[in-house]
This record gives structure tokens, sequence and C-alpha cells, in this order.
């Protein structure tokens, strides 16, 4: 197999990180099994034939022969407030596409600040927050927008099953909520805003046969970022149902149990994208099972589409700026399917 082909996953030993080799291995791709933990990536090869290069986000010398001759990396090990910046240099260095499944708002816009211009000169191609929460959502908003240019506002509703947290998804967390103070963000606007006051609760109308269900409202994820990012809208809300955001704030929540042989926890769901143009809304629905195992799919499509040059712009760039997001939600078929209401 080509060096074309070849893939590094920078943290492949995680929750997330299997389902995207497993996902590579299903779609013709060579994973290159990367991480600082020598002992679980070889659990991880073992019996596979994988190649795997031990690499710390500390030392640059090991990410540079972690990429050696790979065509592009993928990176999920989190927190990626620790990661993000360094595999991007090294991928810079080794001038080859990064992708990471990033839902940290502030590595998210970290990325963004530091390194458009650079990757625009230099013609490379940066695509964070390619998952459920960041990409998914931008995505349908996106193809929402349709012929539009500029809305006065985009909505983005999850209704979540339930919600086990990684531990992942834990320390993640707790590392924003560090880097914020404890705040939590709004954008509206135009513009960013630290917030102290609670979130609040409201009723949202999802698709039947959800039906309105309460959410927590201003639950900012990372689709707030990624649709801002390129689409002319001032106002980006996304929401969460109560249900959901309890489990994950809730420490008694247990981690994603496997509910089938893929290892995909038996949690559904449903993202619910709005854009609004005075009294005109359009909407997308996008529907499926596992917000982590359906990480895998969207972050490999997108590094097909990024390898067979199928995109839109170079530099750093959401899903819905880089790909045909409609095009790009067909092709997720059967594992997410995706409803236009014009």
């Amino acid at each position: 197999m080509g060096a074309s082909r070849t893939a590094a996953v920078f943290g492949a030993y995680g929750h997330t990180g299997r389902f995207v080799v497993a996902e590579l291995l299903k779609r013709g791709f060579v994973p290159v099994l990367c991480g600082r933990d020598a002992h679980r990536l070889k659990t991880l090869a073992r019996g596979t034939g994988l190649d795997v290069r031990v690499a710390s986000a500390g030392d640059a010398a090991s990410l540079d022969d972690a990429l050696a001759g790979t065509a592009a990396v993928i990176n999920c090990a989190g927190p990626f407030a620790s990661t993000t910046a360094p595999v991007i240099e090294a991928a810079l260095r080794a001038r080859i596409p990064y992708l990471d499944v990033a839902a940290e708002i502030e590595a998210n816009l970290d990325t963004f600040a530091d390194f458009a211009g650079r990757a625009r000169e230099a013609g490379a191609v940066i695509v964070p927050a390619m998952a459920f929460f960041g990409g998914l959502g931008d995505l349908l908003a996106t193809a929402a927008m349709g012929d539009w240019t500029q809305a006065d506002s985009a909505h983005i509703a999850y209704a979540l099953s339930s919600w086990h947290p990684t531990a992942g998804t834990r320390l993640s967390g707790a590392v924003s909520r560090k880097r914020r103070g404890n705040c939590r963000l709004r954008y509206t606007g135009g513009r960013w805003e630290h917030r102290t006051d609670a979130p609040p609760t409201l009723q949202w109308s999802f698709p039947e046969p959800t039906g309105p269900r309460p959410v927590v409202g201003e639950f900012t994820m990372a689709d707030v970022v990624t649709v801002a990012s390129h689409l002319s809208i001032p106002d980006v809300t996304t929401y969460m149902t109560a249900d959901a955001a309890r489990d994950v704030t809730s420490p008694d929540t247990p981690a994603p149990a496997a509910a089938d042989e893929s290892g995909r926890s038996g949690q559904t769901f449903l993202v619910d994208a709005v854009v609004r143009s005075g009294d005109t809304e359009r909407r997308a629905v996008a529907r499926g099972q596992d917000i982590y195992a359906v990480t895998a799919p969207l972050v490999v499509e997108a590094l097909d589409r990024v390898l067979t040059g199928r995109t839109r712009t170079v530099g750093v760039a959401s899903a819905g700026a880089m790909f045909d997001a409609l095009g790009f939600l067909r092709a997720l078929a059967p594992r997410i399917t995706v409803e236009l209401h014009p």
C-alpha cells in the first residue's frame, strides 16, 4: 500500500481513536498507530501487522518520526489544549494535512487564531473539530443555508438518548473550564462573550418522533466555533437535552459500554440545525447512533476527500468551509441519515 493511503493516528488507543483506526482499515487506509503509551499501542496492534510509533506532544523529534512517510495525520489525543499545536507543527514540517476530532472550544479557537495565516501561506490543509461536535453541526448548518449568503441566527440542538462520557471527555471538559475560569462562552452579535450566569433551560421542538424536549440553552459546543468561522451569521447557539446535560456533568455516570460487535454504545442522537433569516427558517436534521463512534466516519470521509483533492480551500477551515456540505453528508449514509427542510 502506497504512502498516499497511510495515515498516522495520534492517540490511536483512545476510545475514539480505536473507532478511527477501525474505520481507516474498513476504507482501505493503512493506519500508523501513534501515541505516548508504548504498551497500549502494542496491545492495539497485536495481530494486525500495523506500524507502532511512540510519540509525545512534548517531544517534537518523536512527532517527526511518527509522521514520517505518512500522507496525513488525524489527532485523536486529548486534552487538545496540549496536543493540537505540537501535532499541527509536526504536520506543517512534514508537509502533510492535519485533521483532529477536538471538541474543546478553546483549542479550536486557538487553531484558527494561531495557524490560519501560516497554513494558508504554505498551502496546507488543517481541519479542526472534524467530529460529532464541530464537524457534523457545521455541515448541517452549511447545508441548511443552501443559497443564502448570510442569516440572522443559527441554532443547533442535540437530542441524545443519554451521554455516558469517556475519560477523555471528562478531562477535556476540566481543561476547558480551567482555561475560561469556570465561565461559559456565548457567541452573539458576532463576538464571544464570557458569561457567569446560569444557562437558560427551555423547550426545543425536535422533529418527530422526538418532539418537544427540555434543553439547556447556550450549551456552547465546538459547532459554534466552526459555524462562526465561515458563515455570515452573527448569533450561533447550541442546545443540549437536559437529561444528557445532567449525564455528562454527573460524576456518577459510567463510561460508554459496547452494545454491538463494532463497539458502539446503544446511545442514539438527533441533531437539529436551524438557520433563520427574518421570518424564514431552513432546517437540516441528522440521526444516528453513538456520538463517539460516528466521529470515525466523519473524520475518515474528510481524510479521503482531502487526499483526493475534493476540497474547497487551503489553510485552516472547518468541515463546512472545506467540503461540499451536502455531498459530504450524503456520503455518510447509512450511519448518519440526513433530512433537509428548505
